[in-house]
């Protein structure tokens, strides 16, 4: 996996190296999206944003500030972050040791790693219970107490699962699998997987390929296929039509609050698609080599993950872009190499 993940990266470097030529000066000149009134002086309440970097730990960013913090230490070769929804702590799943790491939001500081392998990581609504997808050819999702830290026995899923989603009422997780085109429903009442739905070929190698969203109502999920971003009826648990996005190689996925949008990125830009009609909008230009991006809580502030800054250095950063007008604000410098992000939940409690 580590392997054809720097596959991935370099070919996408180059990418954005081209793209670096053609319109990386004009990021600078942008504009950092409006300060929230009073959000300096309730920073917590604002949220965190946490971004993973491939070999420097996890880099924390109040959403108030947009400054970075110092990077916490986590295991060999980060590849996946999930908060729980009661924002108390961050889970990373490190891919080379075979663990996942906690780390407290309210002090930043890393606990004992779990020895569970995985790619994503989602919570229950209730926090108790964090799922581990595990990318294999027998792929597998482990259901692990927040409380004690113990993995239960692993749900056989599709082959080559990456990306998992679980509705906002916490009945089903909803998981991708590269391998078999397919995405697994598992009932988290009885841990127990249903019927796989088709959504036809998923690329391999590409780090984001494959990723899932739903919408707020639970009504939809969407999923980056080969033919764009596939939405799934959940009442149906049938795929619809695929929405195509310019360029193609549609990868990450994230859906305002509201559930009016669904953003989507590739490694040129991020584009808009309207949950209403499921029609692709303008492409937003979100700084070079978008990665992965992540929503505030009040869906103000989209963040993106840019892997390299202007120039192709792995030195990358974050670009917030403001949802009201859908423009980049100022680049964020983060270390070597951002991949994966959350954000923490507002006003969550200490």
């Amino acid at each position: 996996m580590a392997r054809r993940f720097r596959r991935t990266v370099t070919v996408l470097v180059a990418v954005a190296a081209v793209v670096t030529l053609a319109g990386g000066a004009a990021h600078a000149a942008t504009a950092s999206p409006a300060r929230h009134g009073g959000c300096a002086a309730n920073s917590a309440a604002r949220g965190t944003v946490y971004v993973v970097n491939w070999t420097g730990g996890v880099t924390p960013i109040p959403v108030c500030t947009n400054t970075p913090g110092k990077p916490i230490p986590v295991g060999d070769g980060p590849v996946a972050i999930a908060i729980t929804p009661n924002g108390r702590t961050a889970y990373v799943a490190n891919e080379n040791s075979g663990t996942v790491t906690p780390i407290s939001t309210r002090t930043n500081k890393a606990g004992a790693p779990i020895k569970v392998a995985g790619s994503a990581i989602v919570f229950a609504p209730d926090s108790r219970t964090a799922y581990v997808v595990t990318y294999s050819a027998h792929g597998t999702v482990t259901p692990v107490s927040t409380r004690t830290g113990k993995a239960g026995p692993a749900i056989r899923v599709g082959a080559y699962p990456w990306y998992a989603a679980i509705t906002r009422d916490g009945r089903t997780v909803y998981v991708v699998n590269r391998g078999s085109g397919t995405v697994t429903p598992i009932c988290t009442r009885t841990n127990r997987a249903g019927a796989p739905i088709p959504v036809g070929p998923i690329p391999d190698g590409g780090i984001g390929y494959g990723s899932i969203a739903i919408t707020p109502n639970d009504r939809t999920a969407y999923v980056t296929t080969a033919s764009g971003v596939t939405p799934i009826n959940l009442r149906t648990n049938k795929a619809g039509t695929p929405v195509p996005i310019a360029g193609g190689r549609a990868t990450w996925l994230a859906i305002t609050p509201n559930g009016r949008t669904v953003y989507v990125d590739n490694p040129w830009h991020v584009t808009p698609v309207s949950i209403r009609t499921n029609t692709a909008g303008s492409p937003i230009n979100a700084g070079e080599a978008p990665f992965n991006m992540a929503m505030t809580k009040d869906g103000a502030t989209l963040y993106v993950v840019n892997y390299v800054r202007a120039g192709g250095t792995p030195l990358g950063g974050v670009t917030p872009v403001s949802t009201a007008t859908n423009r980049p604000g100022k680049l964020i410098p983060v270390g070597v190499n951002p991949y994966p992000i959350a954000i923490t939940p507002p006003s969550w409690r200490r």
